[in-house]
Order: C-alpha cells, then sequence, then structure tokens
C-alpha cells in the first residue's frame, strides 16, 4: 500500500460517515488544537516536557476520531483521564460525541459502564493500597458522573430532540405533499365536469345557432344589410364553437384541442386577434376606433392572451351598458410594456331606453383582474370625467408569471420562503392539522419536560453523591489528622497502648504518600504519620506529625512539614 493510499485509509477513518465541509474542518482543528494547548501546558504544569507533548498529542488524535470512533475514543479518554489528570476535558468531549453518535441506548449503556469499569479499575491500580478502598470508589464514580454522564446524557437528549423535531418537518412536509396532490386530483375531477357541462350545454346551443343563421343567411327574402348581419351572427356563432372547444381541451385535458376537420381555425386569442374583434364589433353597428401606437413588441404567450381578453371584454361590456356609444380602442407599446386601453363615451338618450334589462354575470372586470395579476401587471377600471367608462390593462412584456398565489387572508402562511431550522426544508404550514398539531405540542411540551427532569435528576444525583463523598472525605480526615496540643501533650517514653488510644486510627486516605517523605525512621521501629489541623506556611507544604514504636514504647516523635 503506497503512501498516498495510506493517507485516504487514515482520512476516512477521521471523517467517518459525516461530510467534512470547511466549517466543519475548521472547527474541529481548532478543537483539537485547543485541548492539545490545555493538556500540553497543564502537563508541563506536572510533569516533564517529553510526557506532555506525548499526551497532548495523543489528546489531539483522539479528539479527530471522537466523530468516527466514539465508543473506543470514549474508552481511550477514560483510560488516560486516570494516570493523566490533564486529559480530563478530552474525556467531557468523547462523553459528549459518544452520547449523540452511538447507535442505540443498549450500545450506549454498554459503552459507558465498561468506560466507567476502566476509569474504576485503573484508580484502583494506581493508588494501591488505598486505605479507605470504598471512599476511593465513591469518589471515582462521583468524577465519572461529572465528567462522563452528564455530558453524555446531555447530548443524547439534545440529539434526539433534533431528530425529532426534523422528523415532524418531514412528516408535515409529507402532509403538505399529500394535500397538494389531493387538491390537484379534486381540480382535475371539477374541471372534467365543468368541460363535460360546457360541452353538453353551450357546445349544443351554439351549434342550433349556427345552423339556424346558416339556413337564414340563404333566405331569399332577406335584404342584403339583413344578409350581412345574419353573416356577423352565423361567424361569431362559429367563432364561439371553436373557443368553446379550446376551452373544454384545456378544462379536460390541459391542452389546446387541435384545429377542425374542416378547416376551420379559431380566432387568434392574442393581440393579432385584436383588428378582428374591433372589425366584428364594426360590422354589428357600433362605433370603434382602433389606434396603436409605439412599436410593436412581441410579449409572452400569457401576457398576449391577456391583451386579447382584455379588449374583449371591455367591448363587450361596452355593448352591454352603452349600447351605440362610441368606442375607443388603443394599443400603447412602452418601453417596458403595453398598455392596452378601451373606452366608451356616454350612451345617448334614445339608446338608453333601448337597453332593457342586461343579463351580467358580474365577474368579467373582476376575472380580467385576476389575469393581469398572474402575468405581472395590473388593470384599472372605472368612469371618466365625461360620464364614460374606461378599461386600461398594464402588461409586461416579459413572461414573469405569479407562481403559486392563494387568497391575501392565507398569504403569509402559504408563500413565506424561508425554510424552517436552515435545513433546506419545506414550509411548515401551521393551518392544516390542528389536531395533530395540538398533539405533537403536548409531545414538544412533553420532550420539555422530560429533559428538565433528566436534568434535574442528574443534578440530584450529583448533589447526592457529593453529599454522600464530602461526608466520609470528613470521616476520613478526622481519621488521619490531629491537633498541636494533642501532638505536645504526648511524651516519649508512654506505653505504645497509650499513645494509640489517644491518636486517631490513620486509616485515611488523606495520608497516602506522607510515609516515608520525611527523617529517616528509627532502625527496627513502626511509625504511624498523621496530618495537622494546622495549615503550613506555604501552598507548597503539608505539615504532619510522626509517631514511632519499639518494643511497645514510644521512642520518637516528630514534626515537619513535607511536600504537598
Amino acid at each position: 500500500m503506497d503512501v498516498s493510499a495510506r493517507i485516504r485509509t487514515g482520512w476516512r477513518l477521521v471523517k467517518g460517515p459525516d461530510p467534512w465541509t470547511r466549517r466543519r474542518i475548521a472547527g474541529e482543528t481548532a478543537l483539537a488544537l485547543a485541548l492539545a494547548v490545555m493538556t500540553g501546558a497543564v502537563g508541563l504544569l506536572a510533569g516533564g516536557l517529553v510526557r506532555a507533548v506525548a499526551v497532548a498529542l495523543g489528546v489531539a488524535a483522539l479528539s479527530l476520531l471522537r466523530r468516527s470512533l466514539p465508543a473506543g475514543v470514549l474508552l481511550a479518554a477514560a483510560a488516560l483521564s486516570v494516570p493523566c489528570s490533564e486529559s480530563v476535558p478530552l474525556l467531557m468531549v468523547a462523553a459528549w460525541s459518544a452520547g449523540r453518535r452511538i447507535v442505540g441506548a443498549g450500545r450506549a449503556l454498554a459503552a459507558f459502564t465498561a468506560a466507567f469499569l476502566i476509569s474504576e479499575v485503573l484508580g484502583v491500580v494506581t493508588l494501591w493500597p488505598i486505605p479507605q478502598p470504598f471512599l476511593m470508589a465513591l469518589l471515582g464514580a462521583l468524577f465519572f458522573l461529572t465528567a462522563a454522564v452528564v455530558p453524555g446524557l446531555t447530548s443524547r437528549y439534545w440529539s434526539q430532540r433534533r431528530t425529532l423535531l426534523r422528523a415532524m418537518q418531514e412528516h408535515n412536509a409529507q402532509l403538505l405533499r399529500e394535500r397538494a396532490m389531493v387538491a390537484g386530483q379534486a381540480r382535475l375531477r371539477e374541471r372534467q365536469r365543468i368541460a363535460q357541462d360546457m360541452h353538453d350545454s353551450l357546445g349544443h346551443q351554439l351549434a342550433l345557432i349556427a345552423v339556424h343563421t346558416g339556413a337564414l343567411e340563404v333566405d331569399p327574402e332577406l335584404t342584403g344589410r339583413q344578409r350581412e348581419a345574419v353573416g356577423v351572427l352565423r361567424q361569431a356563432s362559429v367563432t364561439a364553437m371553436h373557443e368553446l372547444r379550446e376551452v373544454v381541451g384545456i378544462l379536460r385535458d390541459g391542452v389546446e384541442t387541435p384545429a377542425a376537420p374542416d378547416g376551420a381555425r379559431p380566432a387568434a386569442r392574442g393581440t393579432a386577434g385584436i383588428q378582428a374583434l374591433v372589425t366584428a364589433a364594426r360590422a354589428a353597428g357600433n362605433s370603434v376606433d382602433l389606434r396603436i401606437g409605439g412599436e410593436p413588441r412581441p410579449l409572452a404567450a400569457a401576457g398576449d392572451h391577456a391583451a386579447y381578453r382584455i379588449v374583449q371584454e371591455a367591448l363587450t361590456n361596452a355593448y352591454k351598458h352603452a349600447p351605440g356609444a362610441p368606442i375607443t380602442v388603443e394599443l400603447r407599446y412602452e418601453p417596458d410594456s403595453l398598455v392596452v386601453e378601451v373606452v366608451n363615451g356616454v350612451v345617448g338618450a334614445a339608446a338608453a331606453g333601448q337597453t332593457g334589462e342586461v343579463v351580467s354575470g358580474g365577474q368579467g372586470l373582476t376575472g380580467l383582474h385576476e389575469r393581469a395579476r398572474l402575468v405581472g401587471g395590473m388593470v384599472h377600471t372605472g368612469a371618466t370625467g365625461d360620464g364614460g367608462f374606461r378599461v386600461a390593462g398594464v402588461l409586461p412584456y416579459g413572461s414573469a408569471e405569479a407562481a403559486t398565489f392563494v387568497d391575501a387572508p392565507d398569504d403569509f402562511r402559504q408563500q413565506s420562503p424561508a425554510p424552517p431550522l436552515g435545513d433546506g426544508g419545506p414550509v411548515v404550514d401551521w393551518s392544516i392539522a390542528e389536531k395533530e398539531l395540538g398533539m405533537s405540542g403536548r409531545n414538544r411540551r412533553g420532550g420539555i419536560a422530560l429533559g428538565c427532569g433528566v436534568a434535574l435528576g442528574a443534578v440530584v444525583l450529583l448533589a447526592l453523591a457529593a453529599g454522600v463523598g464530602l461526608f466520609l472525605l470528613v470521616g476520613s480526615a478526622k481519621k488521619g489528622m490531629i491537633d498541636p496540643p494533642d501532638y505536645e501533650r504526648i511524651k516519649v517514653g508512654a506505653s505504645e497502648a497509650d499513645v494509640r488510644d489517644e491518636l486517631p486510627s490513620g486509616d485515611s486516605v488523606l495520608l497516602s504518600g506522607l510515609a516515608g517523605k520525611g527523617p529517616a525512621e528509627p532502625e527496627g521501629s513502626q511509625c504511624m504519620v498523621f496530618m495537622s489541623s494546622d495549615t503550613g506556611d506555604g501552598l507548597e507544604t503539608e505539615p504532619v506529625f510522626r509517631f514511632c514504636f519499639k518494643d511497645g514504647k514510644l521512642i520518637e516523635k516528630k514534626s515537619y512539614d513535607v511536600a504537598r
């Protein structure tokens, strides 16, 4: 295996299953360097340079491996924290990663239990012989609980909460997609129903109009003027039939209906067809003036069709409400948009008396507003100063259509482009499942309560362990500490039994390491060392008292300082 292959293998081992972005690389490098510098600085104070550098390098390497090998790094950090107390920060970081990344509660429990056993066993081996093994085991458990278990539990709860929240977002996105599919299917069924109704009702009526007007057109008793008017009606009915076929095809299949078999083509439904609308209106006896200004430019298909519909609806509106009034149709090609304006004058008194009751659906002008809005334009309708009526539309040349629009009261919920949590997920629609979201709210409150309960339990457990440890530590201190007046009261030459009755038992973990550090012990004697209740002259020394016995008597007592 060459060097490059070894490097790639090592890199795969370090990065683990997750991709490493530049931000992650920088963060992991900074964390490894910080842990290494911290460990090395503390190690220089406690030992030599070689040991400090070796421990710092090991800490940096384990920090980089904690993502890919969370359980192994946790065990290694627990083993390293006993002989090298300066590596405790690494244990906390490794426990955080292990709690988050070890899959399965059973595996995580096994990993932390193994780390605890390693820490306890190494502690016993390192400090043996131990005067009070139970106290040392309790202190070791308290240390591991604080440095490993609490970070691990916190990390696991935080990770599970984020996973649950992400699952909720994915579930909500799935609900949104399903709702869109159901709505689309409902719209398709409704469009097919409307198309069938239009075909069955309007198609039949228009066909009758076309047949009867065609027969009437060839009636020899009609005058030329009457025959021309009937021809206009017949052509209008045929054009209406073709447009109805197009609309039915779009509603039913979403595509335009092809040309009729007889070769007849539907009227152009764009700006090119506006001239035909004006011509038909003139043929029907209306006074219509068409004006075109500016340099003609092509529009997008939707905008072109919207211009045609604006003129068509405005002319129809003028026929209904102002019959006989002069009409002006103007197309102005501005630099950035097309302005379509249709103005009708005031209807005369004689014509006003002939209008009668006008049948109107009331949706024509409203439809124009919506059609213009969908292509990024606008429509203005209103009365003119002289009593007439104006319909004006501004349509952009581009094809920027509004993608998805909903009713204004619900717009803020449906069209927000910002994804939740920055994960690139779908927009959360908080209006779709009130019952389910209410249940999820209760779940969130339950999750918060569970997390607070876990944290409170950990704090209570730490407090209890700290209280028990402090109680045992105070008891251990009483067994290994005497006051200076008690030391002065004991005389050399007294019997060993009397002296031992006045002294504490000396079975204290605090006395570990004090024996053998003072002056040479008398030959053949057995000595006991106790801590003094007084503090030393400095922080680097500890005052102690030593009592040596031989042949059942106290043969020596000494007071001296030892290095801490």
